[in-house]
């Protein structure tokens, strides 16, 4: 058979896992599509791929045809750092404002969403544009950035007056949750027709994590040869991410799946929670 049609997501929150399947070889075994969360979610869903990462939002809303691979996210137990709201007034003062929402996660827009009107009473006008936070202020009075800008736009706002809210701190100061912004699936009809390959891709996966995570401190200086940021800021930045799906980060999922639900934004899940591959 041919090899699996792997996604991988081009942003730095991601680059510790890459790195991993590097050192572990795993990448001679599957063929990896580079891309961004859009685009990959999209790819998953229409069936281009057959295993990835997606946005939460798009899980959600296509969990018939996908399983979760159990262990395995992106997300944030308080600060993500690469997930914000950049302002030029308090968050409450947004409402009636015009506010641009990146155009590269669903998951952090609709965040970004329900924080703004169910924490903090804004109803703000909201509209898309490439995520460029110059271009963003120039039309809006705030602007919602997701990974690698975001992270850029979260050292450069202070010093030109803008202040930054934190989504995945301002989610836990909200619920007591972990959020997850993206999670790894693979479609059912691919587990069901080649379980042992899913099987062999997930083991890549969460082996990758694990040796990256021993080994972050390479990760980070290796990766500022060719990144906007040193050393010691990549290695912070990696430690507060959370690449792990265990109980919290599921409660986590399911209270962002329920809140998003009620708002109709996604089907609700089953009771019984998401469906996971199992070998």
């Amino acid at each position: 058979m041919r090899r699996p049609r792997v996604g991988h997501i081009q942003f730095l929150n991601c680059l510790p896992i890459y790195w991993g399947l590097m050192r572990s070889g795993a990448l001679i075994d599957v063929d990896l599509y580079k891309d961004s969360p859009d685009r990959l979610s999209a790819a998953l869903v229409a069936g281009d791929l057959d295993i990835g990462p997606i946005s939460l939002v798009e899980y959600l809303r296509n969990a018939g045809d996908l399983l979760l691979l159990p262990g395995l996210a992106v997300g944030s137990d308080g600060p993500v750092l690469s997930v914000n709201v950049v302002s030029t007034r308090p968050l409450p003062d947004l409402d009636g404002a015009k506010v641009a929402l990146g155009s590269t996660s669903r998951t952090g827009v609709l965040l970004a969403q329900m924080l703004l009107a169910e924490r903090y009473g804004a109803e703000p006008e909201y509209f898309s544009c490439p995520p460029d936070l110059t271009q963003m202020l120039l039309e809006a009075d705030a602007g919602v950035l997701i990974g690698d800008v975001a992270l850029r736009a979260l050292y450069e706002a202070p010093r030109r007056g803008l202040a930054v809210t934190d989504l995945g701190q301002a989610w836990r100061e909200w619920t007591g949750l972990p959020m997850v912004f993206a999670v790894w699936a693979v479609r059912r009809d691919f587990a069901a027709d080649h379980p042992g390959v899913v099987k062999e891709v997930h083991e890549s996966f969460l082996h990758s994590r694990d040796l990256c995570l021993s080994e972050l401190d390479d990760v980070a200086a290796s990766a500022a040869r060719w990144e906007p940021f040193d050393a010691a800021t990549l290695a912070s930045y990696f430690r507060v991410l959370d690449f792990s799906l265990g109980d919290r980060q599921v409660a986590g999922l399911r209270e962002f799946a329920r809140r998003a639900a009620a708002r109709g934004d996604v089907p609700s899940l089953p009771a019984d929670g998401p469906a996971f591959f199992s070998s």
